[in-house]
């Protein structure tokens, strides 16, 4: 694959083994049609979101496409009074990643992370390669040889009437 990412880039210097998806010529935007173009599970595609706690402290989140984040369970998980997603306009100075192409990988600075506890029902969960277009699969003990993560329950219950 000639479009390495600098995510891909990390894994490889890492020498962690990791399968990758392009969409690029696909009109996928959402976390749900990516799962769809890619004929994933969606529970088991990920996104990453990126978040500040009432301490002013930065985290980032990973959870199913599909979920929402409950914003007091991930405060909980952190020991946050209260968090809130960062702007918008702020994520590309933070982090280096534009929205839609966010991974937990390779951000400028690294950030406590959290994985949904769902992650660890598959083998390998799949997300951004930090490029809008680009997933990377690997399983969760391979990620951990990359960032430092915490597992917890962070999803939204979905009601459905």
């Amino acid at each position: 694959m000639e479009n390495k990412t600098n995510v891909m880039r990390i894994l490889d210097k890492n020498k962690i083994t990791y399968k990758h998806y392009d969409y690029t010529n696909t009109d996928a935007i959402s976390g749900v049609d990516v799962a769809r173009t890619l004929s994933q599970n969606p529970q088991q595609v990920f996104k990453t979101l990126v978040t500040v706690g009432k301490s002013k402290k930065y985290y980032v989140f990973m959870l199913p496409v599909e979920k929402e984040l409950d914003l007091k369970k991930a405060a909980h998980s952190v020991n946050e009074k209260s968090i809130e997603m960062i702007k918008l306009k702020d994520l590309l100075p933070l982090t280096g990643y534009i929205h839609g192409g966010c991974s937990p990988i390779g951000m400028k600075k690294f950030f406590r992370t959290t994985i949904d506890s769902s992650a660890q029902n598959f083998e390998t969960i799949i997300f951004s390669a930090g490029k809008i277009g680009y997933q990377v699969e690997l399983s969760l003990i391979d990620l951990s040889k990359i960032i430092k993560f915490e597992l917890a329950d962070i999803t939204a219950k979905i009601i459905v009437n």
